[in-house]
């Protein structure tokens, strides 16, 4: 008997999800609506027969979901469609268009491996949002005073000491009060986010990769942390260039009329590329430590220093220098952690891979 296969694309949601199955000829053959449930799912799957791939977007459920049919279907693709036009919208269409891109092979999957670091990834996800909840009360207490041109320079106006002499230049009671809960806020934010960032870097300590990429200088605790629990391994990433697209740091080039006639003969033309910046589909985690672990080793002693007053003194701008010092990190973090080396300084220039 012929095994067949059969692309099934799912539309979810909280509390309901759609699917779309077609068969290789393209037809769609099935349409149905499910509870989101362990159970109802796995059942609508175990009723197919033949190989089954199976696709929906990257969102909320997407892990949950990507570990649950894992293990009932033969291929599971989580895929990344922002910024794609997508027309009319509705549960069923997308969930047949979806179906349609998943038989002509055309999907962007989104990396959901193993979940071997799945304590420490949601540990960083509990300390980076103390970190930007802080930020933001912050910046709204400053606003605050600013707005009713009270000078608040600095970081004093955050301090308890002086609280009670800022808040009286707010004679609005309204403002005060505001004032009042902006600052109890972030007191409570500010007693949080040791406790995350200790549980965080405790966990981070246990991964065999830890000793390996905390010799990279300027990386410090925190970042080694994000690494470990964005990048969850570094085989998902064939070749330094593959980190540096998947991180921001990739430069995005244009070409047009490439080609021109001569004796008859189409030939190249001999221009460079036009330069548009870098790609703007991109982690932002990582993009953020790679560029602020450069940002870092401006300041400091050392051969990264170095390496950047070189650049700088053979003529390239100070962005592109802190650009190359960002990409040199993510290079050598993808080549050590892949070969198990502890840092080198000596080894600095070697072409990483």
């Amino acid at each position: 008997m012929k095994r067949t296969t059969k692309y099934v694309a799912l539309d979810v949601h909280q509390a309901t999800t759609v699917a779309a199955v077609r068969e290789a000829s393209g037809r769609v053959i099935a349409r149905s609506i499910l509870p989101t449930e362990a159970a109802a799912l796995v059942e609508y799957f175990q009723g197919m027969r033949g190989s089954i791939q199976v696709a929906f977007e990257e969102g909320t459920q997407a892990q949950w979901l990507h570990d649950l049919l894992s293990r009932v279907v033969d291929r599971v693709i989580v895929c990344d469609r922002r910024g794609e036009h997508r027309g009319h919208k509705a549960d069923q269409v997308d969930a047949d268009k979806l179906s349609q891109r998943l038989l002509n092979g055309d999907l962007r999957a989104v990396y959901h491996g193993s979940s071997e670091r799945i304590t420490l990834q949601e540990l960083t996800r509990t300390y980076m949002n103390l970190v930007e909840d802080s930020t933001r009360a912050m910046l709204r207490l400053k606003s605050l005073f600013r707005a009713r041109a009270v000078r608040a320079p600095g970081k004093r106006i955050y301090g308890t000491k002086d609280r009670p002499r800022w808040l009286a230049q707010l004679p609005d009671r309204g403002a005060r009060f505001r004032a009042e809960t902006l600052y109890a806020e972030l007191d409570v934010l500010r007693e949080l986010r040791p406790r995350a960032k200790t549980l965080m870097v405790v966990e981070a300590r246990r991964d065999p990769a830890w000793q390996i990429l905390g010799s990279i200088p300027n990386l410090g605790p925190v970042r080694v942390s994000l690494l470990l629990a964005t990048m969850k391994t570094p085989w998902r990433f064939r070749t330094k260039r593959n980190l540096w697209a998947y991180a921001g740091l990739a430069v995005v080039s244009e070409s047009s009329a490439d080609h021109e006639f001569i004796a008859g003969r189409p030939v190249r033309r001999r221009r460079k590329p036009l330069t548009r910046g870098l790609n703007k589909n991109h982690n932002r985690v990582l993009k953020d430590v790679f560029k602020s672990t450069a940002s870092a080793s401006i300041g400091k002693p050392g051969p990264f220093q170095d390496l950047y007053r070189g650049m700088v003194a053979r003529g390239m701008r100070e962005d592109m220098a802190r650009l190359t010092l960002a990409r040199k990190f993510a290079a050598l973090t993808l080549r050590l952690w892949k070969t198990g080396e502890p840092y080198d300084p000596a080894k600095l220039t070697v072409r990483a891979t």
